[in-house]
């Protein structure tokens, strides 16, 4: 018997459910007596759905199926799991009477003719100066006549990279990263350079080291409560990042998704390089995903690229989430958002903090997101289809691993989507399972 008609068939019981998330397969011995084939045959078969990334074998004990079957991880689509530790979505009860009263000028015509009519990626005066006020912090703000605006932050980074980075030219980022900003400069053709980092963030040693290997046409960087390990960059070592690749001519994107939840961010990356800083930000984390903005605050020599980027990927921002986001930015509605939220991801952190003590986690106070780095004899992937069989979704650390081979054994839980009350039962149930182990597991 061929061996792939075997691992189809294996395959078929998993997409029917027959083998969950978690189940441990026979060892090969015992596969091919129970299949009739020969050892060797039965090798094949666990090589080839592990190829195909349906099962993940664990020297000492055995072949497990996988949590689900291999995807692009952009974090970007809601789970079907009871509850979704996946993404990271904030979300605050008294954030929708707010928004809701911000709605009401957009009921007059005057200002719904203007929301239906185009905009370039300048937008408007008026917008630029709202964004301006809710892009500033730590006594910088950006240059309203430098703020271009997207539909998302995702495209907003999608622009930076195709205006700074040519096909096939290299792109630095840091050894753990953003996923989704990973799958979009791989799309528009940037070749990626993972860049070492330690307890501070990105090391600007390791920047200058692989720059001096092969150029980088610029280094995306997450510089705020860094997406998934929530480390923020002191002021000395964003003076270092920025003098090197000032020095080094290597253009910076700095993604700031994160730094309206930070207590004290301090000033981004953009005021101490804003000759060569694209500062990437949006609505979607302060406010809500579903109407949401981007903005790119391009430095005067790169502004012309980085909006002929936003056009020609069809980037440009909905003229009616402008409008709409303009009267929320100006209202102070926006900033009322963000401290509720804060305060919300503090609540949670400490909640979080006692569940897990006693574990390796790596966070931030305000951050809505945890870095778990697994007990032995935990790893990811079985522990991943052990939390799916218990209805919860949770981020392997390969996900956010820019070398395959360099996989961390971890998983992020995002802390922002459930109610609380879920998100702590959940956490609890993740905490009693990482006490037990994959042979508790498969036992019970």
């Amino acid at each position: 018997m061929d061996f792939r008609t075997v691992a189809d068939a294996v395959a078929a019981d998993i997409a029917s459910g027959r083998l969950r998330p978690g189940d441990r397969l026979p060892t090969q011995r015992d596969f091919a007596r129970a299949h009739g084939i020969a050892n060797s045959t039965a090798t094949r078969v666990y090589a080839e759905l592990t190829r195909r990334g349906l099962v993940v074998g664990e020297v000492g004990r055995g072949t497990y199926v996988r949590a689900a079957s291999p995807r692009p991880f952009a974090l970007t689509e809601p789970t079907t799991a009871a509850v979704d530790l996946e993404l990271s979505v904030p979300a605050v009860p008294e954030q929708f009477p707010l928004l809701a009263e911000g709605m009401g000028r957009m009921l007059r015509p005057d200002v719904l003719r203007d929301a239906l009519r185009p905009v370039g990626a300048a937008g408007t005066p008026e917008a630029r100066e709202a964004a301006t006020g809710v892009l500033a912090r730590a006594g910088w703000a950006p240059d309203p006549d430098r703020v271009l605006f997207t539909g998302t932050g995702r495209q907003a980074i999608a622009a930076a990279v195709a205006a700074l980075v040519p096909p096939g030219g290299r792109l630095g980022v840091e050894d753990l990263t953003y996923p989704a900003a990973r799958a979009i400069a791989t799309r528009v053709g940037a070749t990626l350079v993972p860049l070492g980092i330690d307890a501070e963030g990105l090391r600007p040693d390791a920047l200058a080291e692989a720059h001096r290997s092969a150029r980088l046409h610029a280094v995306y960087v997450q510089p705020t409560l860094h997406n998934p390990l929530s480390v923020t960059l002191s002021y000395q070592r964003r003076l270092e990042l920025a003098q090197v690749t000032g020095a080094l001519g290597i253009p910076i994107i700095e993604d700031a998704v994160w730094s309206h939840l930070a207590t004290d961010p301090g000033p981004p990356l953009a005021a101490f390089a804003p000759h060569h800083t694209v500062l990437i930000d949006s609505l979607s984390k302060r406010v809500a995903p579903g109407l949401t903005l981007g903005f790119a605050v391009a430095p005067a020599s790169g502004a012309d690229a980085v909006a002929h980027a936003i056009r020609s990927g069809a980037w440009t921002a909905p003229r009616f989430a402008l409008e709409t986001a303009l009267g929320w930015m100006r209202d102070g509605t926006v900033r009322s958002i963000e401290a509720a939220k804060r305060t919300d991801a503090r609540a949670r952190q400490a909640a979080v903090a006692d569940l897990l003590a006693g574990f390796r986690i790596r966070t931030a106070p305000e951050a809505s997101m945890c870095w778990w780095d697994l007990p032995e004899p935990w790893r990811a992937d079985t522990f991943v289809a052990a939390a799916a069989r218990r209805g919860i979704a949770v981020t392997p650390g390969a996900a956010f691993a820019v070398r395959a081979t360099a996989a961390p054994n971890a998983v992020r839980l995002g802390l922002a989507s459930p109610p609380p009350d879920v998100l702590a039962r959940a956490v609890a149930t993740l905490a009693a399972l990482a006490r037990s182990t994959p042979d508790d597991e498969a036992i019970g």
